[in-house]
């Protein structure tokens, strides 16, 4: 397969992992390669599931990237702690009408669907088409809810088909229609996933998101959001996976080895590096 290259003059990137575990090889592997391309290179914390992330595990990964010999810039931004950032975010898009509340439960998803696709199925959008006058209602009497961005309306706003640059794979037209009405907000979790990585990429001035390939598809959703939030789109470069002896990629669910458990085993940091670099870490 072709490598394509973007040259630019300084490069910015970032490793953000979510506070819900000790990190394991897969995530050291992913700080490194972008943390060893980079010029400047930011820490960012991804704890906006306040019910899932821990305090000690945000202190454990600054410990354990330092063991592991990276170094970042002096602020790390802890996204639990910008909450009212993505709300401006998310009124925007709110504003130009693009946003929609859904009541629907994952169980009720997935029997609309008549197919057991499982958290990650296409949201059939059943509240999509529903009245203010009800929504209204629902909300008073307390239902919960999701915001979710109305894909249809925001192909539409953002314009023509946008491109984005991928190292491994060159200019690509971003398509995000698989993704389908995409929730944006939750009651619990009152921003997500996708508009907080796009926001604060912008706001730290990330030239290269540098992360790994599980995460290209998301790209596309991303590209859309930078169109309707008029924020710029990087570079972006997706790194193979570290997987197991039975093939499968490392997980925090499987139980993968830790950083913190081979620093008590003694493990030699710089060698675990040469191993990045060479190759040598399946």
């Amino acid at each position: 397969m072709a490598i394509y290259r973007l040259t630019i003059m300084s490069i910015i990137s970032r490793f953000a992992p979510s506070p819900t575990g000790f990190l394991h090889l897969g995530h050291a592997f992913s700080a490194w390669t972008a943390w060893s391309r980079a010029d400047r290179f930011w820490l960012r914390l991804e704890d906006i599931d306040t019910t899932r992330c821990r305090g000690e595990f945000s202190a454990a990964i600054l410990e354990d990237l330092a063991w592991l010999g990276l170094d970042w810039e002096p602020e790390v931004r802890v996204q639990s702690e910008h909450f009212a950032a993505y709300d401006a975010a998310l009124r925007r898009l709110a504003q130009r009408g693009l946003l929609y509340p859904c009541f629907c439960s994952r169980a009720e998803i997935l029997r609309a669907q008549a197919a057991p696709h499982g958290a990650d199925a296409v949201y059939p959008g059943t509240c999509r088409h529903l009245g203010d006058a009800e929504r209204a209602a629902k909300i008073a009497a307390g239902a919960p809810y999701a915001l979710r961005l109305d894909m249809a309306a925001a192909l539409r706003q953002a314009g023509p088909a946008r491109q984005f640059f991928d190292e491994t794979h060159g200019w690509t037209i971003a398509a995000p229609e698989p993704f389908g009405d995409v929730i944006l907000a939750r009651r619990d979790v009152p921003t997500s996933y996708h508009l907080c990585v796009v926001h604060d990429d912008a706001l730290q001035g990330v030239t290269h998101v540098i992360r790994g390939e599980d995460l290209r598809a998301a790209t596309h959703v991303h590209v859309l959001l930078q169109a309707l939030l008029d924020l710029p789109t990087p570079v972006y470069a997706h790194h193979r996976l570290l997987t197991d002896a039975a093939g499968r990629r490392l997980a925090k669910r499987d139980q993968a080895a830790t950083l913190r458990a081979l620093r008590e085993e003694g493990a030699d940091p710089q060698d675990i590096r040469r191993q990045f670099e060479e190759g040598r870490i399946a």
